[in-house]
């Protein structure tokens, strides 16, 4: 079942049971492309207004940081740019 990522759900990979421990099995198609072995640590999220959760690598979850902090530095520049421009165009 082969599925394009597309949209905010990205792929599904079938589905699964929570056991009696609360534990549940992530599928092997999943793990293999996501690259998740025995030991790798997840992050949960609630999404979809309680009603499902997100798994998130906690490695990804800190390159995210840094591809967001960097955006965000850019962002600044670019404010403080259009700002002096501002003020030197209400300056003439």
């Amino acid at each position: 079942m082969e599925q394009e990522h597309k949209g905010p759900m990205g792929k599904c990979f079938g589905s699964t049971t929570v056991g009696p421990r609360g534990q549940l099995v992530i599928p092997v198609e999943a793990r293999k492309e996501m690259d998740i072995d025995v030991g790798t640590k997840l992050l949960v999220f609630s999404h979809f207004r309680g009603r499902g959760l997100v798994l998130v690598k906690v490695d990804a979850v800190g390159e995210l940081l840094n591809i967001m902090s960097r955006r965000l530095d850019e962002f600044a520049k670019l404010l403080r740019e259009a700002e002096a421009a501002h003020i030197e165009n209400e300056g003439n």
